[in-house]
C-alpha cells in the first residue's frame, strides 16, 4: 500500500508556472501514477499519467504541451510541472496511484489518492 502527500500548489497569474509534487511512501515503483483535478462544482478530471518507470506518459488534451509529468523512483516523488497556466486550470489537484493496466484516464482506475493541493490562476 502506498501513501501519498501532495504539495506545491498556490496562486499565480495567467501565463505563469507552478510545480506540484506528490511524496510517496511505499513501493512507489509498483504503481503507475496520475494527476487529476477538480474544480468547484465540477467532476474530477484526468490531467496526466506516467507509467511505473516513466517510459510512457499520457496527457489530457487541455494540458498537452503545457504540463509535464515526471517521477523519481529513488526519491519516490511524482511531479507535475505546469507552464503557461490559464484561469481554467484553477482546481484542486490530486495525485493518485494505480495498479490497473487497462485504463489510465478514469478516476476509478486509481485506488490510492493524495489529499490534494489547490492551484489558482487569475486572469
Amino acid at each position: 500500500q502506498v501513501q501519498l502527500v501532495a504539495s506545491g500548489g498556490g496562486a499565480v497569474q495567467a501565463g505563469g508556472s507552478l510545480r506540484v509534487s506528490c511524496a510517496a511512501s511505499g513501493p512507489f515503483s509498483s504503481y503507475s501514477m496520475g494527476w487529476f483535478r477538480q474544480a468547484l462544482g465540477e467532476e474530477r478530471e484526468f490531467v496526466a499519467h506516467i507509467s511505473k518507470f516513466g517510459k510512457h506518459t499520457t496527457y489530457a488534451d487541455s494540458v498537452k504541451g503545457r504540463f509535464t509529468i515526471s517521477r523519481d523512483n529513488v526519491r519516490e516523488i511524482l511531479t507535475l510541472q505546469m507552464n503557461n497556466l490559464k484561469p481554467e486550470d484553477t482546481a484542486m489537484y490530486y495525485c493518485a496511484a494505480s495498479t490497473d493496466t487497462r485504463t489510465v484516464t478514469t478516476p476509478t482506475a486509481y485506488r490510492w489518492w493524495g489529499q490534494g493541493t489547490q492551484v489558482t490562476v487569475s486572469s
